[in-house]
């Protein structure tokens, strides 16, 4: 058959992933959902699995999905435009909700324009194709999340012109800066706001006082780029990320509709300069269909709920479950790193121990994610938590209970 040798090859391939202890195990199947009742929260069905799950591993930090006034916005959506669009935004695919979208984005974040993508992911690769030349250098957190290494590989950045400073280490990022070579004229200085294994927040405001010498070295300039995905949403008072916590600004903010907002999509938020050049360079906006209407009304109820003041004491209740599954690790005498962030990540250390450890959560039907070598270093071995504002304090309780068992 003509599949026969690649196939033969692929699955070598699969089976060395295996032999590196990099495979990934068969995909649990979410096959229904059971509401909150008295006083615990959600309740998920896995498929093949007789038992009900608390899902400590959901990045729907505000719970939105199952808000009726978003479900109410998705259905008339597309009662009225369709459940597709039918054509990339240029060949009329763009309708009202992607727009209204976009307003609602920048609006919510303080910026002048907005560019919905259909991931965050997305939105990263059509960054960097629309803002990198041969002129451009590139400046990293040497734990930025794996969109935004892909997107400097997939915009051609060559070797020469791109740095890795050591993680939130602000004395290395000053040091990258003061080699950025001649020749240059543009610098990106490009890091997470939250970074998501760990919940640790970037130092924004370190950040902006070590690059404001350079701000006028370059002909184009030094802009700051934040991808706020774990921060938007879910961190700062009101819900508006790594900037609004650490009261520092940047110069363009990714983010994604898809965790704190619980419904779909990507973005950037930025000057109508860089968002006009995005929308004329980057392949990822202007060779694929957008978003669905139904996405798109949802994610826009989703951020005008977040900027009220139901949404103000939604992030309340976030951060006092976050609090008390905080203390409840410390009264164990567990290991932690510390801050405010819904991803909490217990520092296990022990490869072997964190893949027992998973197992024991999941028969006792709580769903986490362990992260062991080689996805982190050795001796880095981790559970990592993520409070939601659909957990009850029983479950929180609930879950610190089981923790003492298996620990």
């Amino acid at each position: 058959m003509s599949m026969d040798r690649l196939n033969a090859a692929l699955a070598a391939d699969v089976e060395q992933l295996r032999t590196e202890g990099r495979l990934k195990p068969a995909e649990r199947v979410i096959n229904g959902y059971l509401p909150p009742a008295g006083a615990r929260g959600p309740r998920w069905l896995v498929e093949g699995r007789d038992q009900e799950f608390i899902r400590m591993n959901s990045n729907s930090f505000l719970s939105l999905g199952h808000i009726p006034e978003l479900m109410k916005a998705a259905d008339e959506a597309a009662a009225k435009f369709g459940v597709g669009p039918g054509a990339v935004r240029f060949i009329d695919g763009t309708f009202t909700p992607h727009t209204d979208l976009e307003a609602r984005i920048a609006g919510f974040l303080g910026k002048p324009a907005g560019k919905i993508f259909n991931s965050a992911y997305t939105a990263s690769l059509g960054l960097a194709l629309s803002i990198q030349n041969d002129k451009t250098y590139w400046v990293g957190d040497a734990l930025n999340h794996n969109c935004i290494i892909r997107a400097m590989r997939v915009a051609g950045v060559p070797r020469a012109n791109k740095a890795i400073y050591r993680h939130n280490d602000i004395d290395h990022l000053k040091e990258c800066l003061a080699a950025i070579p001649e020749g240059i004229e543009r610098v990106i200085v490009i890091f997470d706001g939250i970074f998501s294994m760990r919940g640790e927040v970037a130092p924004l405001a370190q950040i902006n006082e070590a690059v404001a010498p350079y701000r006028e070295k370059f002909k184009d300039g030094l802009i700051t780029v934040v991808d706020d995905s774990h921060g938007v949403g879910a961190f700062g008072d009101t819900g508006r990320g790594t900037i609004e916590f650490t009261g520092a600004p940047a110069d363009v903010i990714m983010g994604t509709f898809g965790k704190a907002f619980g419904v779909n999509g990507g973005y950037i938020a930025a000057s109508n300069e860089l968002v006009e050049a995005v929308r004329q360079k980057a392949d990822t906006y202007i060779y694929t269909n957008p978003l669905s209407v139904a996405d798109c009304a949802a994610a826009d109820k989703a951020v005008e709920l977040v900027d009220s003041e139901w949404g103000v004491k939604r992030l309340r209740y976030l951060h006092e479950r976050i609090a008390q599954f905080r203390e409840g690790l410390d009264e164990l005498g567990l290991e932690s790193i510390s801050g405010p962030h819904p991803v909490v990540p217990l520092m296990v250390r022990d490869g072997d121990k964190t893949r027992r450890m998973v197992r024991d959560f999941e028969s006792r039907g709580v769903l986490v994610v362990g992260l062991a070598w080689p996805i982190v270093p050795e001796g880095d071995d981790t559970i990592r938590f993520q409070v939601n504002a659909s957990h009850s304090e029983e479950d929180i309780a609930e879950v610190l209970r089981v923790l003492s068992e298996i620990v």
